[in-house]
C-alpha cells in the first residue's frame, strides 16, 4: 500500500518519567519539547512502505470486550508472525483468567502498538497493553525487534549480551528514586527487561510493567542508561536500533486540544428526504484497515454511502484510506484513538482519547467529525457530558450484522437484510474480511427493496443532531 505523511503527523512522544510516577507529554504542534532522558520518539507509521494493521476483536474472544492491533509489514513475514503469536497469547490468557457473562463491568483486554524505529537495518514494534478486571486499568509494556540484515525476531533481551550488568545498572538508579520503588524487585529476568528502546540521544531506556517494580499509582516506570555506559553492553542489534533511533526525525505530537478544523459532512449528502424515502445508515467501526480499500470499492461500484467510525491509531497508520472516504461522499468519525470502553476511564483520559482521535482525523481530513461511536456502544452521563463539550453527537446502532463474530458471510447478510427498516443504523466492522465478502449481497438486496444508503446525519434531516444526545436510529434521540 502507498503510504504518503498526512498533515500534522503522528503522536511520536511517549509519557514519560523523570522519578516513579508518569507526565504524559502531549503539547501542542510547533512547541519544544524538553529534552527527558526516558522519553522515546516514535516513528510515523504512514510513512512505512507496505503497513498494514491486524485486529482481534471481542468476536475472537467469547464476547469479551477485547481490541487488540498490531502492524504487519510485508517484507518481514517472521516479525508478522511473532506479533501474532504474542497477540494470540495475550488473548487466551486474557479467556482464561476472565469471565465473559455475567461480570460488571466487563472484563477488557485492549492492546495498540508503536514503532521504536522503523529503517532499512531495523524495526521495532512497541506493544501497550491494557487490562480491566473489575476494578482498575493494569498497563503493560513489550518491544519486539526486526533486525532485517539477519532477517531475526529479537525481543529487547536480545539488544544487550547480558542481562546481569544491566540489572546493577537499573536497579542503583532506581534506589535513588524512594521507598514507593522496590528496586531490589529487579532481577537478570528477561520478563522484566522485555520492553527496551532508544531515546533520541541514544540512551537505553528500560521500562516496567504496572505492579513489577511498585504500586500501580505509580504509572509509567523506566530508567534512561546513558548511551556510554550502555554501550559496551549492546549487541549489534542493539546498536543498530540504537541509531535507528538516534536518526529519526520526530514530528509533531498529536495533542488532545480541541480542534478548530469546520464540521466533518458528506460531499455527496442531499436530494435525500428520508422522511419519504426509505433510508439506512451502514456504519463500518474500528479502521481503516487492510480490507477498507475493497470495502470502498464495493460501496463506490453500488452508489451507496456510508459512516465510518475510525479509530485514531488506524487513522495515523493509514491516513490515505480516510482521505479516499471523504473523497468518495462518505462520512469520517471518532471512534476514540485506541477503542478503550469509555465508561471505565476517569473523566480526563475519556477526553484524551476523543479529543486526539479528533485531532488526527481533524489533521487529514480538514474537517472535524461531528460524530462520536463509543467502543462497545458504552456511554454513560459523563461521557455524554464530554461528547457535548466537544461538540459530538453519540451514535450507537439498533441492527447488529455481528460480523465481528461471525465467519458466515451469509449469516451477516441475513442479519442485516432482516433487521433493516426506514431509519435503521446498521453496525459493521471494515476491519474483518467476512464483512467485505458479505457486503455485495447486503447492498444488493437492500436496493431491491427500495432501500437508499446515507450517512447518518441524513436520517435526521433538518431537525439534525445534537451534540451529547445518543441516536441509535432515525427516530428521536435518547438525551
Amino acid at each position: 500500500m502507498h503510504k504518503r505523511r498526512f498533515f500534522g503527523g503522528i503522536a511520536l512522544v511517549a509519557a514519560v518519567s523523570t522519578g516513579c510516577g508518569m507526565a504524559t507529554a502531549s503539547p501542542e504542534r510547533g512547541l519544544t519539547i524538553p529534552a527527558e532522558p526516558t522519553m522515546i520518539s516514535f516513528v510515523d507509521p504512514s510513512l512505512v512502505e507496505e503497513l498494514t494493521t491486524r485486529t482481534l476483536t471481542a468476536g475472537d474472544a467469547g464476547d469479551r470486550d477485547v481490541h487488540i492491533v498490531y502492524p504487519q509489514l510485508k517484507d518481514a513475514p517472521d516479525l508478522n508472525r511473532k506479533l501474532g503469536a504474542l497477540a494470540q497469547t495475550q488473548l487466551r490468557r486474557f479467556i482464561g483468567s476472565t469471565v465473559s457473562e455475567g461480570s460488571h463491568p466487563r472484563p477488557e483486554l485492549n492492546v495498540d502498538w508503536q514503532l521504536t524505529a522503523a529503517d532499512d537495518d531495523i524495526v521495532g514494534v512497541r506493544l501497550r497493553t491494557g487490562e480491566f478486571a473489575g476494578a482498575a486499568w493494569a498497563n503493560s509494556l513489550r518491544t519486539v525487534w526486526y533486525d532485517r540484515s539477519s532477517q531475526q525476531v529479537v525481543d529487547s533481551p536480545g539488544l544487550v549480551t547480558s542481562l546481569y550488568p544491566l540489572t546493577t545498572i537499573v536497579r542503583e538508579e532506581l534506589r535513588k528514586r524512594g521507598s514507593e520503588v522496590s528496586y531490589d524487585a529487579v532481577r537478570p529476568n528477561p520478563e522484566l527487561f522485555d520492553s527496551m528502546a532508544f531515546n533520541p540521544a541514544g540512551d537505553l531506556v528500560v521500562e516496567f510493567d504496572d505492579y513489577q517494580v511498585g504500586p500501580g499509582a505509580l504509572g509509567r516506570v523506566a530508567v534512561a542508561v546513558p548511551e556510554e555506559q550502555a554501550e559496551p553492553l549492546l549487541t549489534e542489534t542493539g546498536r543498530r536500533a540504537r541509531e535507528a533511533a538516534k536518526e529519526a526525525t520526530p514530528s509533531p505530537a498529536v495533542s488532545g486540544t480541541p480542534v478548530t478544523s469546520p464540521p466533518a459532512t458528506s460531499s455527496r449528502a442531499g436530494g435525500v428526504d428520508c422522511e419519504k424515502d426509505k433510508c439506512v445508515a451502514l456504519t463500518f467501526d474500528d479502521g481503516p484497515g487492510p480490507f477498507t480499500g475493497e470495502l470502498l470499492e464495493q460501496l463506490k461500484r453500488a452508489g451507496a454511502r456510508a459512516t465510518f467510525f475510525t479509530v485514531g491509531t488506524n487513522v495515523a497508520a493509514n491516513p490515505e484510506l480516510v482521505t479516499d472516504m471523504r473523497e468518495q461522499g462518505h462520512l469520517v468519525a471518532n471512534h476514540t484513538w485506541s477503542h478503550r470502553d469509555l465508561t471505565k476511564l476517569s473523566s480526563s483520559k475519556i477526553t484524551d482519547a476523543v479529543a486526539r482521535a479528533q485531532s488526527v482525523i481533524s489533521a487529514e481530513l480538514g474537517q472535524a467529525p461531528t460524530l462520536l461511536r463509543p467502543p462497545y456502544g458504552a456511554a454513560n452521563k459523563q461521557v455524554a457530558t464530554i461528547a457535548r463539550r466537544l461538540g459530538l453527537s453519540l451514535v450507537n446502532w439498533d441492527v447488529d450484522t455481528r460480523d465481528g463474530h461471525e465467519r458466515n458471510p451469509a449469516a451477516v447478510v441475513r442479519r442485516a437484510v432482516a433487521g433493516a427498516h426506514p431509519g435503521a443504523i446498521i453496525l459493521m466492522h471494515d476491519v474483518h474480511r467476512t464483512t467485505v465478502q458479505a457486503l455485495p449481497a447486503i447492498l444488493r438486496q437492500l436496493a431491491e427493496k427500495g432501500y437508499t444508503f446515507v450517512t447518518v446525519p441524513e436520517l435526521y434531516g433538518s431537525a439534525g443532531m445534537q451534540a451529547g444526545h445518543t441516536y441509535t436510529s432515525g427516530k428521536r434521540p435518547l438525551t
